[in-house]
C-alpha cells in the first residue's frame, strides 16, 4: 500500500512530500506546516482496503 503522498500546498501551490502509516488508523487527521511558506496545512487520510483518499486544505 502506497504511504507517501506528494501534494500540492492550498496556499503557495509548491509540491510537498508526505508519508502516512495505515498501522497508525483507518482515519487520520493532522495539521503540519508548510515547509515553504509555513502556512498551516490540514490533511484529512481514509485508509479502506486498497482505496486510499486524502484531502488537502487550509488549516482553520
Amino acid at each position: 500500500m502506497e504511504t507517501d503522498f506528494s501534494v500540492q500546498c492550498p496556499y503557495c501551490g509548491e509540491q510537498i512530500w508526505m508519508e502516512f502509516y495505515p498501522e497508525d488508523g483507518q482515519d487520520q487527521e493532522m495539521v503540519v506546516d508548510c515547509e515553504v511558506c509555513c502556512n498551516p496545512i490540514l490533511y484529512s487520510i481514509s485508509f479502506r482496503g486498497d482505496n486510499t483518499r486524502l484531502r488537502v486544505e487550509r488549516a482553520q
